[in-house]
């Protein structure tokens, strides 16, 4: 059996990483919109993101827009493809009978 990424299993990273899944690949998010919709601090969530750049799951760009900074966010391959292995390691988990022994 596989064990689950420890990065992603966070409760918290994992609503992230869920989260921006469901953008396309390539489309990021601002920082303020994606404290809105996990409804999370600012401080809790730039903490999580911290972890899951560091395990180059997310990629986090600083830009302007206009005068006002802007911080994007988007999922990198390597985590979209952390999150598509850690969501078959659950289903695993869940569907015990794929784990029977063969004879």
């Amino acid at each position: 059996m596989t064990d689950l990424d420890p990065v992603i299993h966070a409760q918290a990273r994992l609503r992230v990483v869920a989260t921006l899944s469901a953008l396309g690949d390539g489309d990021r998010i601002t920082f303020p919109r994606l404290q809105e919709l996990l409804g999370m601090t600012a401080g809790n969530l730039s903490v999580h993101l911290r972890k899951l750049e560091d395990a180059a799951y997310v990629e986090i760009t600083k830009t302007h827009r206009g005068r006002t900074p802007a911080t994007l966010i988007r999922l990198s391959r390597r985590g979209r493809l952390a999150f598509e292995e850690y969501t078959e390691s659950i289903r695993a988990l869940l569907n015990p009978t794929d784990l029977k022994e063969q004879p």
